[in-house]
């Protein structure tokens, strides 16, 4: 498929200018949905890397379609602006737990039933894949007719070597999840449970694997991940995006990338530089993508060539013990204002049991190392309600920033020009195939109480602001990240009171906190354990474990070895 560019669209109704167009006879027809905003989805490399190997294939078709702004537009497709009930296939592609509601809404906008069992052959086949759905599907799964687990392009290809137009769906369904890894068909599927709600038992009622391998790519040097779509007005405005590498070695304990896409990856510094002369000859924006930017062995020699050829630059992410000057100077010559360190916990004790690897010195380093390269602003990410967490360990993400604010103050006055810093806290939310998939995650008016006391600590504080993720958004991403089948009548139930979340829970025959607030035994049969990642649980009840005795892990080698299990 072509590099372009794109504008946003001013009316969903309405065909995009400069859009691909194909005939669509002959071809499967595909219409790839993000469950949010065009703004949002649109700057999501993932999702246009699936619009990019399905355009790819001669026999199909593909046109994307979001979440309009309003609740009164209809969906519809940017390029032609057809009716999602028009096509073959509606592929759903979910980076995040808290968009699974919005596939019920855009469901029923398109004037499709929402349960996939009440769907039949004249409607499209409704399919989900992205990181969301290869954590944990369950939640959707009654809506859902398959899931891709695993990573796109090992899969989709394969998928439509089987699939075919208006045939029966269970047939071809049955057909392609009983011959090929990574597909995941909820109705091949039952489960019990035990009298104290817990699962009791997930077994497959058709010829079916009953574990679902993920799929995974060893060489992603192999196919160029960079955007194929340039847009205005999105998150990452006019930047043309490179990912890098995938996974992270790092091993943070409450980190679901750092466990199911391993073992991680680095791109070539070949496929890179060819990446970036794509994108250096259409903006002047580059961003590079990956949860272990800073590690890519090559990285300043990347952003050497970059600034070379006038190109400014942006990273997804970077480590305190890996922000080097050279580094920060390249993100100040790009006009980059703001710099994020991710301490993650405000106590070394806290940070030994997250596995966080840095230290206190590092970070206060790294803080005077991005205002003496010329960056005015810092950004500061914290979690509160992680395991074993004390008042002392909240208390420690007060002195910590003061301890910040005085390096960054010192450093400031030295360039005479003070910026702020800028303290991001963020509820901690249990995630699946990590060492806390275990764990409870803290009460929301424990995480108030703790949210108020930072706020109160740093009051006084000049130049400081205070940000706080909201623990009414994140019970729900537990809700969600943590949830089972029966979950899908809460999603249900939100979708029908038009989003109110706390009118569904008050219509609940059960307790949702039982999700949430409830600690798992390490025996007990989890929502997820039909998704095989290659993880050995016996590996993170040891890492979970080691994290309570606050004793920290290696990083990955990213060589083969017996530790984790992925590598046998």
């Amino acid at each position: 498929m072509p590099w372009r560019k794109d504008k946003k669209p001013k009316n969903f109704s309405r065909s995009e200018t400069g859009a691909v167009r194909k005939d669509w006879r002959g071809r499967i027809r595909v219409a790839l949905v993000y469950p949010n905003t065009y703004e949002v989805g649109m700057s999501n490399l993932g999702f246009q890397t699936v619009y990019e190997i399905l355009n790819g294939l001669d026999h199909l078709l593909c046109e994307r379609a979001f979440l309009p702004e309003s609740n009164t537009d209809p969906v519809k497709t940017i390029e032609t602006s057809r009716r999602l009930a028009d096509f073959d296939i509606i592929a759903f592609s979910v980076s995040f737990e808290n968009d699974f509601s919005n596939i019920l809404s855009i469901l029923e906008r398109a004037g499709l039933p929402l349960k996939a069992i009440e769907r039949g052959t004249p409607h499209p086949l409704i399919m989900a894949g992205g990181v969301a759905c290869f954590i944990n599907p369950e939640p959707v799964s009654q809506y859902i007719d398959c899931f891709i687990i695993g990573e796109a392009e090992g899969t989709i290809e394969s998928f439509f070597d089987y699939y075919e137009p208006g045939t029966e769906k269970m047939n071809v369904l049955q057909k392609i999840a009983k011959h090929m890894p990574g597909i995941y068909v909820p109705a091949f599927y039952e489960t019990s449970y035990n009298k104290d709600g817990t699962l009791r038992s997930f077994y497959p009622i058709a010829d079916v694997p009953e574990k679902i391998k993920r799929i995974y790519c060893e060489d992603i040097s192999r196919k160029h991940t960079c955007s194929k779509i340039i847009s205005e007005e999105t998150t990452f405005d006019r930047t043309f995006l490179i990912e890098v590498s995938r996974g992270c070695p790092h091993g943070c304990r409450f980190c679901a990338a750092g466990y199911i896409y391993r073992p991680p990856r680095f791109r070539d510094i070949s496929s890179l530089i060819k990446c970036l002369d794509i994108g250096i000859a259409e903006t002047d924006k580059i961003g590079f993508i990956g949860a272990a930017v800073s590690d890519l062995p090559y990285i300043a020699e990347l952003c050497n060539m970059a600034q070379e050829k006038g190109a400014k630059i942006s990273f997804s992410s970077l480590r305190a013990d890996a922000l080097s000057g050279e580094l920060v100077t390249a993100l100040e010559k790009s006009g980059v204002k703001t710099a994020t360190i991710a301490p993650d916990a405000g106590s070394q004790r806290m940070r030994d049991v997250i596995n966080k690897g840095i230290n206190e010195d590092q970070i206060l380093a790294a803080a005077e190392t991005i205002v003496e390269g010329g960056i005015p602003n810092i950004k500061l990410y914290f979690m509160i309600g992680l395991p074993s967490e004390t008042m002392d360990d909240v208390e420690a993400i007060l002195t910590l920033c003061r301890k910040i604010k005085k390096s960054f103050l010192a450093s400031s006055r030295k360039k005479k020009r003070i910026g702020q810093i800028t303290v991001s806290v963020n509820p901690f939310v249990p995630k699946p195939f990590t060492p806390f998939q275990w764990v409870a995650m803290d009460e929301s008016s424990s995480l108030k109480n703790k949210i108020l006391h930072i706020k109160a600590g740093l009051k006084k504080e000049a130049n400081v602001r205070v940000d706080a993720e909201s623990p009414k958004r994140s019970y729900i991403q537990a809700l969600i990240s943590r949830g089972d089948r029966r979950v899908a009548g809460i999603l249900s139930l939100a979708n029908s009171n038009g989003g109110n979340w706390s009118k569904a829970f008050k219509s609940l025959p059960f307790n949702s906190d039982f999700y949430v607030y409830r600690e798992r035994l390490f025996d007990e049969m989890l929502p997820w354990d039909f998704i095989d990642h290659g993880i050995k649980k016996s590996f993170l009840i040891k890492e979970y474990k080691k994290a309570l005795l606050q004793k920290t892990s290696p990083p990955c080698s990213m060589n083969s070895c017996k530790k984790c299990g992925v590598c046998e």
